[in-house]
């Protein structure tokens, strides 16, 4: 059981569209979870020792704690703007810590070496100058007026462009990507990571986008996004330590690691340390 702050958290349980399916059995930080609908067609998530925990449904996905939430799951409001498509893109199982997760979705250099000709492409590996902050009122880290050539940004792009990129961490396992839209230069792209600690060293990852683009099949739109968390998979599956280290001592960070030494901090803060390791083994 988490001993921790993370234990009052919102976490992503199940796709809300698959409970007509029956009964999803999952887990929830090392606890057996049921996720199904009630008669009235609501979300219900039950222990496996019978206990009933609070549930809501937000972004196309059913949200549970084994605490006591004390406040509101973070809102995006682009969930809510007319014309957007919202991918659903399901889900992947990874052998190694939600913080982890997170990250690895917050890191820029690996674009050209992981995603080659894809999100990024040599010799356009330089990582430019940007701006990292954790925001008090809101209690979020954020990464701005990022930006990186990438030779297809989205699948609905049709050649190379530099992208510009916003990262913002609202909750210590979600991240939400906020990218230039090729089809619609004035409006961002939104690309979200909500994960689901299984355990201190494996997750659910629930990727969700919200688009604009009307041209991209539903199909090719998943199909893209998960080939490009698959590709990630193999290397957060072979990181060392295989909890994230949170003691600044623990590994050495360059300028394009602002943002992971911002979220670490952040953790460290609020002591968000399910899945996280606090000293030097």
């Amino acid at each position: 059981m988490a001993g921790n702050a993370m234990l009052n958290e919102w976490y992503p349980v199940g796709l809300f569209s698959h409970l007509a399916m029956g009964v999803y059995k999952t887990a929830l930080m090392g606890e057996k979870i049921a996720v199904s609908a009630d008669a009235n067609g609501d979300a219900v998530v039950i222990t496996s020792a019978g206990r009933i925990l609070p549930v809501l449904v937000r972004f196309g996905h059913v949200w549970s704690s084994l605490g006591e939430p004390t406040k509101d799951l973070f809102s995006i409001p682009e969930a809510d703007q007319p014309g957007r498509r919202f991918v659903e893109v399901g889900v992947v199982r990874v052998r190694c810590s939600p913080l982890r997760a997170v990250e690895n979705f917050l890191d820029i250099a690996h674009f050209p070496f992981v995603h080659t000709d894809i999100l990024g492409a040599e010799p356009h590996t330089e990582v430019q100058n940007y701006k990292v902050e954790i925001r008090d009122v809101e209690d979020e880290v954020w990464a701005t007026q990022v930006k990186f050539y990438q030779p297809q940004a989205a699948k609905s792009a049709s050649g190379g462009i530099t992208t510009e990129y916003m990262y913002r961490v609202p909750s210590p396992t979600c991240s939400v990507l906020y990218k230039t839209c090729p089809p619609r230069p004035t409006e961002w792209d939104v690309i979200a990571l909500f994960v689901q600690p299984l355990a201190e060293d494996l997750c659910d990852v629930w990727p969700w986008m919200a688009l604009f683009d009307d041209e991209t099949s539903m199909t090719d739109l998943i199909h893209f996004q998960q080939t490009i968390f698959l590709q990630d998979r193999s290397i957060l599956e072979n990181q060392i330590p295989h909890l994230l280290p949170l003691d600044p001592g623990m590994e050495i960070p360059t300028r394009a690691d602002m943002t992971s030494v911002a979220y670490r901090r952040w953790l460290k803060r609020h002591n968000y340390t399910y899945g996280a390791q606090l000293v030097a083994q």
